[in-house]
């Protein structure tokens, strides 16, 4: 368990071995609470970080932790409306926890692209800025939106393109990206 906490990037947190889930989870919250939830000074771009706002009575910091850690998945409830829950551990995401605040402090050597990008949020009905830390090396992507005022940005979410369709995604969104930083 200790192991883990002292992990530093390009490796791999080990956590096939733990015999629950709540063993496997704490030390991924410990990991996260250490870089992340109690990190004062997480800034990327001379812009504070923050987490997403509260979900469905969820405080943002649990919030943001599902996306670092699980996969999403959509259901369709009775009334046709879809839903999204964050409730497929997502190991690929989690062994690379760490990997997120030493990109965010452009500590990484590897091949880096950050670009910035205008699309629109389906939930939210309305055109975001969003700003993508691209490791070209490790296939590792680190996802910000830029806060309305400018001032700040939300951590969205973090993940490994372990998908078929996600290299390719990234590389879209490229083409399409903003002429500068935001």
């Amino acid at each position: 368990m200790a192991f883990n906490l002292i992990r530093k990037y390009p490796e791999l947190l080990e956590i096939n071995h733990y015999a629950s889930e709540y063993d496997r989870d704490s030390i991924l919250r410990k990991i996260f609470d250490r870089d992340i939830q109690d990190n004062d000074k997480l800034i990327y771009n001379s812009k504070q970080i923050h987490p997403l706002k509260d979900i469905d009575g969820m405080s943002s910091m649990n919030v943001l932790f599902g996306h670092l850690t699980r996969e999403g998945t959509k259901k369709i409830d009775s009334n046709g409306k879809i839903i999204t829950s964050r409730n497929v551990f997502e190991p690929d995401r989690s062994i690379r926890i760490h990997w997120i605040k030493t990109h965010l402090d452009n500590d990484v050597k590897d091949n880096i692209v950050v670009f910035s990008v205008i699309e629109r949020d389906k939930n939210k009905r309305e055109d975001v800025t969003k700003t993508y830390i691209y490791n070209t090396d490790k296939k590792y992507v680190v996802i910000l939106e830029c806060q309305r005022s400018n001032i700040d940005y939300y951590l969205l979410t973090a993940y490994y393109l372990n998908k078929t369709y996600g290299e390719k995604d990234i590389k879209r969104k490229m083409k399409n990206c903003l002429p500068c930083i935001v």
